[in-house]
């Protein structure tokens, strides 16, 4: 759950909720739908635009998290709340796979990074830890 001091910022147009500013010092700190940094301390008006710059179109890529037993998953976020972020194992787009899903607290932990293997391969390239 962000802190209560935090400031919601949503979207113009269809107020989609892109993430929390946050007062820091003399100025902001923008954070994204998943709690992380996306600015250093800049003005109000910089936070909002890095805000409406990223957008949400970010939260469809792939991800990698790292599991505790120092394996990796490829995965995709299915659920962004203030509470939680759900993942699961990415299925490559069928629909009558079935696979794990795993909460996250929120803000999202390191452990939950941008996909960086080969997207264009079934493994992904991906190799653990």
């Amino acid at each position: 759950m962000p802190p209560e001091s935090w400031i919601e910022h949503r979207r113009p147009g269809d107020r989609e909720r892109l993430g929390w500013i946050r007062p820091e010092a003399d100025g902001f700190v923008a954070h994204d739908a998943l709690g992380r940094e996306v600015t250093d301390t800049v003005d109000w008006l910089a936070a909002e635009e890095a805000l409406e710059e990223r957008g949400l179109h970010w939260l469809s890529d792939l991800y990698q998290l790292d599991l505790p037993d120092g394996t990796r998953e490829r995965v995709r976020i299915v659920e962004v709340t203030p509470e939680r972020v759900v993942v699961k194992v990415d299925d490559f787009g069928a629909v009558d796979v079935v696979t794990a899903s795993f909460v996250l607290p929120f803000p999202a932990p390191d452990s939950l990074r941008p996909f960086e293997g080969d997207a264009r391969t079934f493994d992904g390239g991906l190799l653990p830890g």
